[in-house]
Protein backbone atom coordinates (compact mmCIF):
# COMPACT_ATOMS: atom_id res chain seq x y z
CA UNK A 1 0.00 0.00 0.00
CA UNK A 2 2.85 2.40 0.79
CA UNK A 3 4.36 1.74 -2.64
CA UNK A 4 1.02 2.40 -4.38
CA UNK A 5 0.45 5.66 -2.49
CA UNK A 6 4.00 6.82 -3.24
CA UNK A 7 3.64 6.12 -6.97
CA UNK A 8 0.27 7.90 -7.16
CA UNK A 9 1.50 10.87 -5.13
CA UNK A 10 4.60 11.29 -7.32
CA UNK A 11 2.44 11.09 -10.43
CA UNK A 12 0.22 13.97 -9.24
CA UNK A 13 3.15 16.06 -7.99
CA UNK A 14 4.96 15.73 -11.32
CA UNK A 15 1.79 16.35 -13.32
CA UNK A 16 1.02 19.70 -11.66
CA UNK A 17 3.96 21.73 -13.04
CA UNK A 18 3.87 19.75 -16.27
CA UNK A 19 0.24 20.78 -16.80
CA UNK A 20 1.11 24.45 -16.39
CA UNK A 21 4.00 23.99 -18.82
CA UNK A 22 1.63 22.39 -21.37
CA UNK A 23 -0.65 25.43 -21.11
CA UNK A 24 2.25 27.80 -21.81
CA UNK A 25 3.40 25.72 -24.80
CA UNK A 26 -0.08 25.66 -26.33
CA UNK A 27 -0.62 29.38 -25.72
CA UNK A 28 2.74 30.18 -27.33
CA UNK A 29 4.02 32.01 -24.27
CA UNK A 30 7.62 33.22 -24.82
CA UNK A 31 10.23 31.32 -22.81
CA UNK A 32 14.00 31.00 -22.47
CA UNK A 33 13.86 27.72 -24.41
CA UNK A 34 12.80 29.60 -27.55
CA UNK A 35 16.45 30.07 -28.50
CA UNK A 36 16.71 26.29 -28.87
CA UNK A 37 13.31 25.38 -30.27
CA UNK A 38 12.27 28.30 -32.50
CA UNK A 39 14.92 27.63 -35.21
CA UNK A 40 13.90 23.95 -35.36
CA UNK A 41 10.21 24.81 -35.47
CA UNK A 42 10.76 27.42 -38.18
CA UNK A 43 12.59 24.87 -40.29
CA UNK A 44 9.69 22.43 -39.96
CA UNK A 45 7.15 25.12 -40.86
CA UNK A 46 9.17 26.03 -43.95
CA UNK A 47 9.41 22.40 -45.04
CA UNK A 48 5.65 21.97 -44.59
CA UNK A 49 5.04 25.36 -46.27
CA UNK A 50 2.70 26.61 -43.58
CA UNK A 51 2.24 29.99 -41.98
CA UNK A 52 2.38 29.47 -38.19
CA UNK A 53 0.53 32.76 -37.64
CA UNK A 54 -2.52 31.60 -39.60
CA UNK A 55 -5.30 30.11 -37.48
CA UNK A 56 -7.78 27.44 -38.49
CA UNK A 57 -11.50 26.87 -38.16
CA UNK A 58 -12.68 23.52 -36.87
CA UNK A 59 -12.92 22.32 -40.49
CA UNK A 60 -9.35 23.31 -41.29
CA UNK A 61 -8.07 21.75 -38.08
CA UNK A 62 -9.94 18.50 -38.74
CA UNK A 63 -8.76 18.33 -42.35
CA UNK A 64 -5.12 18.81 -41.38
CA UNK A 65 -5.50 16.11 -38.72
CA UNK A 66 -7.02 13.62 -41.18
CA UNK A 67 -4.52 14.31 -43.98
CA UNK A 68 -1.49 13.91 -41.71
CA UNK A 69 -2.90 10.70 -40.26
CA UNK A 70 -3.67 9.21 -43.68
CA UNK A 71 -0.20 9.93 -45.05
CA UNK A 72 1.58 8.54 -41.99
CA UNK A 73 -0.62 5.44 -41.96
CA UNK A 74 0.13 4.57 -45.60
CA UNK A 75 3.85 5.17 -45.01
CA UNK A 76 3.92 2.86 -41.97
CA UNK A 77 1.89 0.20 -43.81
CA UNK A 78 4.44 0.10 -46.63
CA UNK A 79 7.38 -0.02 -44.23
CA UNK A 80 5.91 -3.03 -42.41
CA UNK A 81 5.19 -4.95 -45.61
CA UNK A 82 8.57 -4.31 -47.23
CA UNK A 83 10.87 -4.26 -44.19
CA UNK A 84 12.82 -7.24 -45.57
CA UNK A 85 14.11 -4.97 -48.38
CA UNK A 86 15.00 -2.11 -46.03
CA UNK A 87 18.09 -1.55 -43.84
CA UNK A 88 18.46 -2.07 -40.08
CA UNK A 89 17.21 -5.65 -40.17
CA UNK A 90 20.14 -7.61 -38.70
CA UNK A 91 18.01 -10.66 -37.87
CA UNK A 92 16.59 -11.00 -41.40
CA UNK A 93 12.92 -10.63 -40.38
CA UNK A 94 10.53 -11.02 -43.37
CA UNK A 95 7.86 -8.50 -44.31
CA UNK A 96 4.40 -8.64 -42.74
CA UNK A 97 1.35 -10.02 -44.53
CA UNK A 98 -0.75 -7.14 -45.92
CA UNK A 99 -3.65 -7.46 -43.46
CA UNK A 100 -1.38 -7.70 -40.41
CA UNK A 101 0.66 -4.74 -41.67
CA UNK A 102 -2.54 -2.76 -42.22
CA UNK A 103 -3.84 -3.54 -38.73
CA UNK A 104 -0.49 -2.60 -37.20
CA UNK A 105 -0.33 0.71 -39.08
CA UNK A 106 -3.92 1.61 -38.15
CA UNK A 107 -3.34 0.50 -34.58
CA UNK A 108 -0.40 2.84 -34.12
CA UNK A 109 -1.79 5.81 -36.07
CA UNK A 110 -4.84 5.69 -33.78
CA UNK A 111 -2.64 5.77 -30.64
CA UNK A 112 -3.90 2.27 -29.73
CA UNK A 113 -0.92 -0.07 -30.21
CA UNK A 114 -3.07 -3.18 -30.29
CA UNK A 115 -0.58 -5.84 -31.31
CA UNK A 116 -1.47 -8.97 -33.27
CA UNK A 117 2.24 -9.71 -33.62
CA UNK A 118 5.33 -10.14 -31.44
CA UNK A 119 7.63 -7.22 -32.10
CA UNK A 120 10.91 -8.96 -31.35
CA UNK A 121 10.16 -11.66 -33.94
CA UNK A 122 8.17 -9.81 -36.63
CA UNK A 123 9.54 -6.26 -36.87
CA UNK A 124 12.97 -5.04 -37.94
CA UNK A 125 14.78 -2.30 -36.06
CA UNK A 126 13.83 0.16 -38.82
CA UNK A 127 10.15 -0.78 -38.54
CA UNK A 128 10.27 -0.40 -34.77
CA UNK A 129 11.92 3.01 -34.94
CA UNK A 130 10.36 4.58 -38.04
CA UNK A 131 7.00 2.82 -38.15
CA UNK A 132 6.32 2.41 -34.44
CA UNK A 133 8.26 4.87 -32.26
CA UNK A 134 7.70 7.86 -34.55
CA UNK A 135 3.95 7.24 -34.45
CA UNK A 136 4.15 6.81 -30.68
CA UNK A 137 5.60 10.32 -30.51
CA UNK A 138 3.24 12.05 -32.92
CA UNK A 139 -0.18 10.48 -32.34
CA UNK A 140 -0.59 11.43 -28.66
CA UNK A 141 0.42 14.99 -29.48
CA UNK A 142 -2.15 15.01 -32.30
CA UNK A 143 -4.82 14.00 -29.80
CA UNK A 144 -3.70 16.73 -27.41
CA UNK A 145 -3.82 19.25 -30.24
CA UNK A 146 -7.46 18.31 -30.92
CA UNK A 147 -8.24 18.72 -27.19
CA UNK A 148 -6.65 22.17 -27.21
CA UNK A 149 -8.68 23.19 -30.27
CA UNK A 150 -11.89 22.01 -28.56
CA UNK A 151 -11.07 24.04 -25.44
CA UNK A 152 -10.47 27.10 -27.61
CA UNK A 153 -13.84 26.49 -29.26
CA UNK A 154 -15.69 26.14 -25.96
CA UNK A 155 -14.18 29.38 -24.75
CA UNK A 156 -14.77 31.32 -27.95
CA UNK A 157 -11.64 30.77 -30.01
CA UNK A 158 -8.57 32.97 -30.29
CA UNK A 159 -10.44 35.75 -32.12
CA UNK A 160 -13.51 35.78 -29.86
CA UNK A 161 -13.08 39.41 -28.85
CA UNK A 162 -13.57 40.74 -32.39
CA UNK A 163 -15.62 37.99 -34.09
CA UNK A 164 -19.31 38.36 -34.90
CA UNK A 165 -21.95 35.76 -34.08
CA UNK A 166 -21.99 33.00 -36.70
CA UNK A 167 -18.41 33.70 -37.79
CA UNK A 168 -15.89 30.85 -37.78
CA UNK A 169 -13.50 31.08 -34.85
CA UNK A 170 -9.76 30.61 -34.84
CA UNK A 171 -9.17 27.31 -32.99
CA UNK A 172 -5.41 27.43 -33.41
CA UNK A 173 -3.06 25.95 -35.98
CA UNK A 174 -2.84 22.15 -36.06
CA UNK A 175 0.72 22.03 -37.40
CA UNK A 176 1.97 24.51 -34.83
CA UNK A 177 0.29 22.70 -31.94
CA UNK A 178 1.66 19.28 -32.88
CA UNK A 179 5.15 20.60 -33.64
CA UNK A 180 5.48 22.56 -30.40
CA UNK A 181 4.08 19.76 -28.25
CA UNK A 182 6.32 17.13 -29.84
CA UNK A 183 9.54 19.17 -29.64
CA UNK A 184 9.03 20.98 -26.34
CA UNK A 185 7.19 18.34 -24.30
CA UNK A 186 7.20 14.80 -25.54
CA UNK A 187 10.70 14.32 -26.95
CA UNK A 188 12.52 15.79 -23.91
CA UNK A 189 10.45 13.64 -21.52
CA UNK A 190 11.07 10.55 -23.65
CA UNK A 191 14.81 11.21 -23.69
CA UNK A 192 14.97 11.48 -19.91
CA UNK A 193 12.90 8.34 -19.35
CA UNK A 194 14.77 6.29 -21.95
CA UNK A 195 18.10 7.15 -20.30
CA UNK A 196 16.67 6.22 -16.89
CA UNK A 197 15.42 2.87 -18.23
CA UNK A 198 18.75 2.19 -19.95
CA UNK A 199 20.46 2.70 -16.59
CA UNK A 200 18.18 -0.01 -15.16
CA UNK A 201 19.19 -2.55 -17.81
CA UNK A 202 16.67 -2.06 -20.63
CA UNK A 203 18.57 -2.80 -23.90
CA UNK A 204 19.59 0.16 -26.05
CA UNK A 205 21.66 -1.19 -28.93
CA UNK A 206 21.66 -1.73 -32.69
CA UNK A 207 23.38 -5.09 -32.33
CA UNK A 208 21.52 -8.18 -33.49
CA UNK A 209 20.03 -10.89 -31.30
CA UNK A 210 22.38 -12.26 -28.64
CA UNK A 211 23.15 -15.94 -28.12
CA UNK A 212 23.42 -17.29 -24.59
CA UNK A 213 24.18 -20.74 -23.23
CA UNK A 214 21.70 -21.94 -20.59
CA UNK A 215 23.05 -22.99 -17.22
CA UNK A 216 21.47 -26.41 -17.55
CA UNK A 217 22.37 -27.31 -21.12
CA UNK A 218 21.72 -30.96 -20.33
CA UNK A 219 17.96 -30.21 -20.39
CA UNK A 220 18.08 -30.27 -24.19
CA UNK A 221 18.60 -26.57 -25.02
CA UNK A 222 22.15 -26.03 -26.20
CA UNK A 223 21.77 -22.27 -26.63
CA UNK A 224 19.16 -19.52 -26.41
CA UNK A 225 18.63 -16.60 -28.79
CA UNK A 226 17.73 -13.35 -27.01
CA UNK A 227 16.38 -10.54 -29.22
CA UNK A 228 17.59 -7.06 -28.24
CA UNK A 229 17.66 -3.67 -29.93
CA UNK A 230 16.93 0.00 -29.14
CA UNK A 231 14.27 -1.10 -26.67
CA UNK A 232 14.58 1.68 -24.06
CA UNK A 233 13.49 4.44 -26.47
CA UNK A 234 10.38 2.51 -27.48
CA UNK A 235 9.44 1.68 -23.88
CA UNK A 236 9.77 5.36 -22.93
CA UNK A 237 7.49 6.53 -25.75
CA UNK A 238 4.99 3.70 -25.24
CA UNK A 239 4.52 4.63 -21.58
CA UNK A 240 4.60 8.43 -21.79
CA UNK A 241 2.34 8.63 -24.83
CA UNK A 242 -0.41 6.32 -23.52
CA UNK A 243 0.64 4.12 -26.43
CA UNK A 244 1.37 0.76 -24.81
CA UNK A 245 2.94 -1.22 -27.65
CA UNK A 246 5.78 -3.42 -26.45
CA UNK A 247 9.05 -4.32 -28.16
CA UNK A 248 8.42 -7.86 -26.93
CA UNK A 249 5.16 -9.79 -27.22
CA UNK A 250 4.49 -10.08 -23.45
CA UNK A 251 5.17 -6.34 -23.10
CA UNK A 252 6.45 -5.06 -19.75
CA UNK A 253 6.08 -8.49 -18.18
CA UNK A 254 9.38 -9.28 -19.95
CA UNK A 255 12.41 -8.47 -17.75
CA UNK A 256 14.20 -6.86 -20.70
CA UNK A 257 11.45 -4.20 -20.87
CA UNK A 258 10.94 -3.92 -17.13
CA UNK A 259 13.98 -5.26 -15.26
CA UNK A 260 13.85 -3.70 -11.77
CA UNK A 261 11.39 -2.37 -9.17
CA UNK A 262 12.56 1.17 -9.99
CA UNK A 263 11.94 0.62 -13.70
CA UNK A 264 8.48 -0.72 -12.87
CA UNK A 265 7.67 2.35 -10.76
CA UNK A 266 8.98 4.73 -13.43
CA UNK A 267 6.88 3.04 -16.11
CA UNK A 268 3.70 3.20 -14.01
CA UNK A 269 4.26 6.89 -13.29
CA UNK A 270 4.89 7.47 -16.99
CA UNK A 271 1.52 5.91 -17.84
CA UNK A 272 -0.50 8.51 -15.92
CA UNK A 273 1.68 11.61 -15.62
CA UNK A 274 0.76 13.23 -18.95
CA UNK A 275 -2.97 12.38 -18.82
CA UNK A 276 -3.13 13.94 -15.34
CA UNK A 277 -1.03 16.88 -16.54
CA UNK A 278 -3.59 17.53 -19.30
CA UNK A 279 -6.23 17.91 -16.57
CA UNK A 280 -4.04 20.41 -14.73
CA UNK A 281 -3.52 22.23 -18.05
CA UNK A 282 -7.22 23.07 -18.33
CA UNK A 283 -7.26 25.81 -15.67
CA UNK A 284 -4.32 27.93 -16.82
CA UNK A 285 -5.16 27.33 -20.49
CA UNK A 286 -8.81 28.42 -20.22
CA UNK A 287 -8.59 30.81 -17.27
CA UNK A 288 -11.14 28.75 -15.31
CA UNK A 289 -9.21 27.22 -12.42
CA UNK A 290 -12.32 25.69 -10.87
CA UNK A 291 -12.90 23.71 -14.04
CA UNK A 292 -9.65 21.85 -13.36
CA UNK A 293 -10.93 21.01 -9.88
CA UNK A 294 -14.17 19.62 -11.34
CA UNK A 295 -12.46 17.47 -13.98
CA UNK A 296 -9.76 16.24 -11.60
CA UNK A 297 -12.29 15.48 -8.85
CA UNK A 298 -14.49 13.36 -11.12
CA UNK A 299 -11.59 11.51 -12.70
CA UNK A 300 -9.77 10.93 -9.41
CA UNK A 301 -12.92 9.58 -7.72
CA UNK A 302 -13.50 7.04 -10.49
CA UNK A 303 -9.80 6.18 -10.50
CA UNK A 304 -9.63 5.45 -6.77
CA UNK A 305 -12.75 3.25 -6.90
CA UNK A 306 -11.38 1.35 -9.88
CA UNK A 307 -7.99 0.85 -8.27
CA UNK A 308 -9.48 -0.27 -4.96
CA UNK A 309 -11.68 -2.92 -6.60
CA UNK A 310 -8.78 -4.25 -8.68
CA UNK A 311 -6.53 -4.51 -5.63
CA UNK A 312 -9.19 -6.30 -3.57
CA UNK A 313 -9.95 -8.71 -6.40
CA UNK A 314 -6.36 -9.76 -7.02
CA UNK A 315 -5.80 -10.44 -3.33
CA UNK A 316 -8.51 -13.11 -3.48
CA UNK A 317 -7.43 -16.71 -4.24
CA UNK A 318 -7.62 -17.96 -7.81
CA UNK A 319 -10.50 -20.43 -8.04
CA UNK A 320 -8.63 -22.45 -10.68
CA UNK A 321 -6.06 -23.62 -8.13
CA UNK A 322 -8.39 -24.01 -5.14
CA UNK A 323 -7.27 -26.97 -3.07
CA UNK A 324 -3.96 -27.27 -4.91
CA UNK A 325 -2.10 -24.58 -2.97
CA UNK A 326 -2.36 -22.58 0.20
CA UNK A 327 -4.88 -19.71 -0.03
CA UNK A 328 -3.31 -16.44 -1.08
CA UNK A 329 -3.34 -13.73 -3.73
CA UNK A 330 -3.95 -14.58 -7.37
CA UNK A 331 -0.48 -15.04 -8.87
CA UNK A 332 -1.49 -16.80 -12.09
CA UNK A 333 -0.15 -14.94 -15.13
CA UNK A 334 1.93 -12.58 -12.99
CA UNK A 335 5.58 -11.78 -12.52
CA UNK A 336 6.33 -12.79 -8.92
CA UNK A 337 8.70 -9.80 -8.79
CA UNK A 338 5.68 -7.48 -8.88
CA UNK A 339 3.14 -9.71 -7.13
CA UNK A 340 -0.61 -9.19 -6.97
CA UNK A 341 -0.44 -5.58 -5.78
CA UNK A 342 1.95 -4.24 -8.42
CA UNK A 343 0.14 -6.13 -11.17
CA UNK A 344 -3.31 -4.90 -10.11
CA UNK A 345 -2.04 -1.31 -9.90
CA UNK A 346 -0.67 -1.52 -13.43
CA UNK A 347 -3.84 -3.22 -14.77
CA UNK A 348 -5.99 -0.46 -13.29
CA UNK A 349 -3.97 2.55 -14.50
CA UNK A 350 -3.24 1.11 -17.95
CA UNK A 351 -6.99 0.80 -18.62
CA UNK A 352 -7.92 4.05 -16.86
CA UNK A 353 -5.72 5.62 -19.51
CA UNK A 354 -5.60 4.38 -23.09
CA UNK A 355 -2.11 2.99 -22.52
CA UNK A 356 -2.78 -0.75 -22.70
CA UNK A 357 0.71 -1.93 -21.74
CA UNK A 358 0.84 -4.77 -19.21
CA UNK A 359 3.18 -6.24 -16.62
CA UNK A 360 0.87 -9.24 -16.09
CA UNK A 361 -1.54 -11.18 -18.28
CA UNK A 362 -5.04 -9.68 -18.04
CA UNK A 363 -6.56 -12.97 -19.18
CA UNK A 364 -5.51 -14.40 -15.79
CA UNK A 365 -7.03 -11.63 -13.67
CA UNK A 366 -9.79 -12.63 -11.29
CA UNK A 367 -13.21 -11.89 -12.82
CA UNK A 368 -13.83 -8.71 -10.79
CA UNK A 369 -10.46 -7.23 -11.80
CA UNK A 370 -11.23 -8.17 -15.40
CA UNK A 371 -14.55 -6.34 -15.06
CA UNK A 372 -12.73 -3.29 -13.71
CA UNK A 373 -10.41 -3.26 -16.72
CA UNK A 374 -13.37 -3.54 -19.10
CA UNK A 375 -15.42 -0.81 -17.41
CA UNK A 376 -12.38 1.50 -17.33
CA UNK A 377 -12.11 1.17 -21.11
CA UNK A 378 -15.85 1.51 -21.70
CA UNK A 379 -15.83 4.79 -19.76
CA UNK A 380 -12.56 5.72 -21.50
CA UNK A 381 -12.26 9.06 -19.77
CA UNK A 382 -11.19 8.31 -16.21
CA UNK A 383 -7.83 9.73 -17.24
CA UNK A 384 -7.97 8.51 -20.80
CA UNK A 385 -5.41 8.98 -23.53
CA UNK A 386 -3.41 12.17 -23.86
CA UNK A 387 -5.94 14.71 -25.10
CA UNK A 388 -8.45 12.00 -26.04
CA UNK A 389 -9.32 11.36 -22.40
CA UNK A 390 -10.11 15.02 -21.84
CA UNK A 391 -12.19 15.09 -25.04
CA UNK A 392 -14.20 12.06 -23.87
CA UNK A 393 -14.65 13.69 -20.48
CA UNK A 394 -15.94 16.87 -22.13
CA UNK A 395 -18.52 14.77 -24.01
CA UNK A 396 -19.82 13.46 -20.66
CA UNK A 397 -19.64 17.01 -19.28
CA UNK A 398 -21.84 18.40 -22.06
CA UNK A 399 -24.31 15.52 -21.79
CA UNK A 400 -24.48 16.04 -18.03
CA UNK A 401 -25.16 19.75 -18.56
CA UNK A 402 -28.02 18.85 -20.91
CA UNK A 403 -29.51 16.30 -18.49
CA UNK A 404 -29.12 18.63 -15.49
CA UNK A 405 -30.74 21.46 -17.45
CA UNK A 406 -33.75 19.28 -18.18
CA UNK A 407 -33.97 18.25 -14.52
CA UNK A 408 -34.16 21.84 -13.27
CA UNK A 409 -36.18 23.22 -16.17
CA UNK A 410 -33.54 25.52 -17.66
CA UNK A 411 -32.11 25.84 -21.14
CA UNK A 412 -28.80 23.96 -21.02
CA UNK A 413 -25.85 26.33 -21.38
CA UNK A 414 -22.13 25.68 -21.45
CA UNK A 415 -19.93 28.63 -20.53
CA UNK A 416 -22.64 31.09 -21.59
CA UNK A 417 -23.55 29.40 -24.88
CA UNK A 418 -26.77 27.47 -25.43
CA UNK A 419 -26.43 23.71 -25.88
CA UNK A 420 -29.13 22.98 -28.43
CA UNK A 421 -30.65 20.00 -30.19
CA UNK A 422 -28.01 19.76 -32.92
CA UNK A 423 -25.12 19.52 -30.48
CA UNK A 424 -26.91 17.01 -28.23
CA UNK A 425 -27.73 14.77 -31.20
CA UNK A 426 -24.08 14.70 -32.24
CA UNK A 427 -22.92 13.87 -28.71
CA UNK A 428 -25.61 11.19 -28.30
CA UNK A 429 -24.50 9.63 -31.59
CA UNK A 430 -21.09 8.96 -30.03
CA UNK A 431 -22.70 6.99 -27.20
CA UNK A 432 -24.78 4.93 -29.65
CA UNK A 433 -21.82 4.42 -32.01
CA UNK A 434 -19.68 2.90 -29.26
CA UNK A 435 -22.37 0.38 -28.32
CA UNK A 436 -23.16 -0.45 -31.93
CA UNK A 437 -19.54 -1.11 -32.89
CA UNK A 438 -18.40 -3.04 -29.81
CA UNK A 439 -21.51 -5.14 -29.33
CA UNK A 440 -22.09 -5.61 -33.06
CA UNK A 441 -18.62 -6.96 -33.82
CA UNK A 442 -18.66 -9.07 -30.64
CA UNK A 443 -21.95 -10.67 -31.68
CA UNK A 444 -20.68 -11.35 -35.22
CA UNK A 445 -17.45 -12.93 -33.97
CA UNK A 446 -19.35 -15.21 -31.58
CA UNK A 447 -22.16 -16.22 -33.93
CA UNK A 448 -19.97 -17.20 -36.91
CA UNK A 449 -18.36 -20.60 -36.20
CA UNK A 450 -14.60 -20.59 -35.95
CA UNK A 451 -14.18 -16.84 -36.41
CA UNK A 452 -13.54 -15.86 -32.79
CA UNK A 453 -10.74 -18.42 -32.29
CA UNK A 454 -11.02 -17.89 -28.52
CA UNK A 455 -9.10 -20.26 -26.28
CA UNK A 456 -11.70 -20.55 -23.50
CA UNK A 457 -15.24 -21.92 -23.51
CA UNK A 458 -18.30 -20.40 -21.85
CA UNK A 459 -18.39 -17.00 -20.21
CA UNK A 460 -14.67 -16.38 -20.33
CA UNK A 461 -14.61 -17.09 -24.06
CA UNK A 462 -17.27 -14.40 -24.56
CA UNK A 463 -15.26 -12.04 -22.35
CA UNK A 464 -12.14 -12.55 -24.48
CA UNK A 465 -13.95 -11.41 -27.63
CA UNK A 466 -15.77 -8.54 -25.88
CA UNK A 467 -12.49 -7.35 -24.34
CA UNK A 468 -10.70 -7.32 -27.71
CA UNK A 469 -13.25 -5.05 -29.38
CA UNK A 470 -13.64 -2.87 -26.28
CA UNK A 471 -9.87 -2.41 -26.17
CA UNK A 472 -9.74 -1.56 -29.87
CA UNK A 473 -12.58 0.99 -29.67
CA UNK A 474 -11.13 2.58 -26.54
CA UNK A 475 -7.76 2.90 -28.32
CA UNK A 476 -6.27 0.95 -25.42
CA UNK A 477 -4.60 -2.08 -26.97
CA UNK A 478 -4.48 -4.52 -24.03
CA UNK A 479 -6.14 -7.89 -24.40
CA UNK A 480 -7.41 -11.06 -22.80
CA UNK A 481 -4.73 -13.06 -24.58
CA UNK A 482 -5.60 -16.47 -25.91
CA UNK A 483 -7.38 -15.31 -29.03
CA UNK A 484 -6.01 -16.39 -32.39
CA UNK A 485 -5.99 -12.72 -33.33
CA UNK A 486 -3.58 -12.72 -36.28
CA UNK A 487 -6.31 -13.90 -38.69
CA UNK A 488 -7.89 -11.94 -41.54
CA UNK A 489 -11.09 -11.55 -39.49
CA UNK A 490 -9.41 -10.13 -36.43
CA UNK A 491 -7.01 -7.89 -38.36
CA UNK A 492 -9.73 -6.34 -40.52
CA UNK A 493 -12.60 -6.16 -38.01
CA UNK A 494 -10.29 -4.77 -35.34
CA UNK A 495 -8.95 -2.22 -37.86
CA UNK A 496 -12.49 -0.98 -38.49
CA UNK A 497 -13.09 -0.77 -34.74
CA UNK A 498 -9.85 1.15 -34.23
CA UNK A 499 -10.80 3.75 -36.83
CA UNK A 500 -14.35 4.18 -35.51
CA UNK A 501 -13.06 4.48 -31.96
CA UNK A 502 -10.59 7.23 -32.84
CA UNK A 503 -11.80 9.63 -35.49
CA UNK A 504 -15.52 10.17 -34.76
CA UNK A 505 -14.70 10.45 -31.05
CA UNK A 506 -12.26 13.30 -31.73
CA UNK A 507 -13.82 15.04 -34.72
CA UNK A 508 -17.47 15.16 -33.58
CA UNK A 509 -16.57 16.98 -30.32
CA UNK A 510 -14.39 19.30 -32.42
CA UNK A 511 -17.43 19.99 -34.62
CA UNK A 512 -19.57 20.65 -31.53
CA UNK A 513 -16.93 23.02 -30.15
CA UNK A 514 -16.83 24.83 -33.49
CA UNK A 515 -20.62 25.23 -33.46
CA UNK A 516 -20.62 26.51 -29.88
CA UNK A 517 -17.80 28.94 -30.61
CA UNK A 518 -19.93 30.65 -33.28
CA UNK A 519 -22.72 31.41 -30.81
CA UNK A 520 -23.01 34.64 -28.89
CA UNK A 521 -21.76 34.26 -25.33
CA UNK A 522 -24.19 35.47 -22.69
CA UNK A 523 -22.83 36.59 -19.31
CA UNK A 524 -23.31 34.11 -16.52
CA UNK A 525 -25.89 35.08 -13.90
CA UNK A 526 -27.45 33.75 -10.71
CA UNK A 527 -29.77 31.69 -12.91
CA UNK A 528 -26.93 29.96 -14.74
CA UNK A 529 -26.19 26.32 -13.97
CA UNK A 530 -23.10 26.13 -11.77
CA UNK A 531 -21.09 23.27 -13.25
CA UNK A 532 -17.95 23.96 -11.24
CA UNK A 533 -19.33 22.47 -8.04
CA UNK A 534 -19.25 19.24 -6.08
CA UNK A 535 -22.97 18.72 -6.77
CA UNK A 536 -22.47 18.84 -10.51
CA UNK A 537 -19.41 16.60 -10.16
CA UNK A 538 -21.57 13.96 -8.44
CA UNK A 539 -24.13 14.35 -11.23
CA UNK A 540 -21.41 13.73 -13.81
CA UNK A 541 -20.26 10.57 -12.07
CA UNK A 542 -23.85 9.30 -11.98
CA UNK A 543 -24.30 10.04 -15.70
CA UNK A 544 -21.03 8.30 -16.61
CA UNK A 545 -21.83 5.19 -14.57
CA UNK A 546 -25.44 4.97 -15.75
CA UNK A 547 -24.57 5.32 -19.43
CA UNK A 548 -21.85 2.68 -19.13
CA UNK A 549 -23.84 0.23 -17.01
CA UNK A 550 -27.08 0.51 -18.98
CA UNK A 551 -25.31 0.07 -22.31
CA UNK A 552 -23.09 -2.87 -21.43
CA UNK A 553 -24.50 -4.65 -18.40
CA UNK A 554 -25.91 -7.58 -20.44
CA UNK A 555 -22.54 -8.10 -22.17
CA UNK A 556 -20.69 -7.88 -18.84
CA UNK A 557 -23.08 -10.39 -17.23
CA UNK A 558 -22.41 -12.80 -20.07
CA UNK A 559 -18.69 -12.39 -19.42
CA UNK A 560 -16.65 -11.34 -16.40
CA UNK A 561 -19.59 -10.36 -14.16
CA UNK A 562 -21.16 -13.76 -14.79
CA UNK A 563 -17.88 -15.44 -13.90
CA UNK A 564 -17.69 -13.45 -10.66
CA UNK A 565 -21.27 -14.35 -9.74
CA UNK A 566 -20.58 -18.04 -10.41
CA UNK A 567 -17.55 -17.91 -8.11
CA UNK A 568 -19.51 -16.08 -5.41
CA UNK A 569 -22.23 -18.73 -5.63
CA UNK A 570 -19.73 -21.52 -5.19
Amino acid sequence: MAEILLILALSVLLAWPLGHYLARVLKGTPSRSDALFVPIESTIYNLLRIDPRRGMSWRGYALAFLVSNALLCVFAWLVFMFQHWLPLNPDGIPGMRWDLALHTAISFITNTNQQHYSGQAQLSYLSQMVGIVSLQVLTPMMGLGIAAAILRGLFGGLNAATAQEGEERNLGNYWVDVTRLSLRVFLPLSLVLSLALTSQGVPSTFAGAQTAQPIDASAGMAEQTIPVGPVAAMVATKQLGTNGGGWYGPNSAVPLENPTPLANALEIIAIVVLPIAVVFMVGPFTGRRRLTALVFGVMATLSVVSLGLAQWSEYQPNAAVAGLAAPGPNLEGKEVRFGASGSALWAAVTTQTSNGSVNAMHDSLNPLAGTVALVNMLINSIWGGIGCGLVGHLVFLLLSIFIAGLMIGRTPEVFGRKLETGEVRLLSFLIVLQSLVILGFTALALVIPGVAANSNPGLHGIAQVFYEYTSAYANNGSGFEGLGDASYWWNLSASATLLLGRYPCLLIPLLVAGRLARKRQAPESAGSLNIESATFGATMIAVIVLITVLSYLPALVLGTVGEQLMLAGG
